[in-house]
């Protein structure tokens, strides 16, 4: 199977999305299947939807011999108009991987109503979609209007290298000393990092220390928003900006902390959070998206409404001064983890959706 794969950027980029892309694309070429990678650069939302009248992307799209192609979802801009104007020309199929719908985050009422349309007309544009979860495949139903193909395939479970045994699990949970959290996701506003640091603000600082693992490139303007949350409410001896780590720098850090807290107001799924739950962390979540998919609130992990300092000092305080409560949950996390599908397991099911479209 010749398998084209539209991207912005680089597929090394450090994200859950491209996480999920690169495993995708990993798996394909194992299984002997050739995949061409095609990137469009990065820009402004406004100036990516000029790309549908790239005539060089165009002819490449025309020309390319491909027996599917696949378009990560992020690039719907540039090609919400110019699916549609080549599908006559087309000699393949076209398959969107769906992480989440951009018109679900956060966005000030006329720009939701923008990104729906667009996204609305380029899901309109695809022959079917592989969806990272169950939560975002309704919500391309819901924007379509109809169920168009898809497949459910989550991220998998072995994402970091490493392992934790219960033994081990129960030993940290009761050893004494400061409880180590840890935050892991690009310091951008929808992953709330400000949100969880309004909360650590709340609690007493002597029992508690914070790692925030993640890019400080993405979003220059909120990391020095951060860096001034900080240092203003004097949290600067309790928290360290880690940036973006090595998988097994983060899988030891996973290992050796208490509690994964990433609050965000958005998740297509949340890999971070079933990575985090492979090393027993209970995980911290917002309520909307996916995370409800992986987090059981009160067995594995909390799930807190975005924008919540309240709420979320509240569920952090009570594992800092019940040991007993932290370990039972780091035992239902680290379960949870253990029964959820591999990488390998969700790429398979995506490549016999793929292959669906050849017969």
């Amino acid at each position: 199977m010749h398998v084209g794969l539209l991207i912005y950027g680089s597929l090394t980029t450090v994200s859950g999305g491209f996480i999920y892309d690169r495993n995708l694309v990993r798996y394909l070429r194992e299984a002997g299947d050739r995949v061409d990678v095609i990137s469009l650069p990065w820009r402004h939302y406004g100036l990516s939807l000029l790309d549908n009248l790239n005539a060089g992307l165009r002819r490449r799209l025309t020309q390319a011999a491909f027996d599917v192609l696949l378009e990560d979802e992020l690039v719907h801009p540039s090609c919400f108009w110019l699916n549609q104007r080549l599908r006559p020309r087309l000699s393949y199929p076209v398959v969107a991987i769906v992480h989440h719908l951009r018109c679900r985050e956060r966005h000030p009422a006329l720009m939701r109503r923008l990104y729906r349309g667009v996204e609305k007309r380029y899901l309109a544009s695809v022959d079917g979609c592989i969806c990272v979860s169950r939560t975002t495949a309704k919500d391309v139903e819901d924007v379509v209007g109809r169920a168009p193909p898809l497949v459910v395939a989550p991220p998998g479970r072995d994402g970091l290298p490493g392992a934790v045994s219960r033994e081990a699990i129960m030993a940290r949970a009761t050893a004494p000393g400061p409880f180590n959290l840890i935050f892991v996701g690009n310091l951008i506003p929808r992953k709330e990092l400000h949100t969880l640091l309004a909360a650590l603000a709340s609690l007493p600082q002597d029992d508690w220390r914070l790692a925030v693992a993640g890019s400080l490139n993405m979003d220059a303007a909120y990391v020095a928003a951060i860096r001034g949350q900080i240092k203003d409410a004097g949290l600067a001896p309790r928290v360290t900006l880690l940036g973006a780590l090595p998988a097994r720098e983060l899988a030891a850090r996973c290992a050796a902390s208490h509690l994964l807290t990433v609050p965000s107001s958005y998740e297509g799924f949340g890999i971070v959070y079933l990575e985090g739950m492979q090393f027993g962390l209970p995980a911290i979540a917002g309520t909307a998206g996916a995370a409800q998919e992986i987090i059981t609130h009160g067995d594995n992990g909390f799930l807190v409404p975005p924008g919540n300092p309240e709420a979320l000092a509240h569920h952090i305080e009570l594992l800092i001064r019940d040991r007993e409560v932290l370990l039972k949950m780091s035992l239902a996390a680290h379960g949870a983890a253990a029964v959820h599908p591999t990488w390998n397991d969700s790429a398979a099911g995506a490549r016999a959706f793929l292959q669906n479209f050849l017969r």
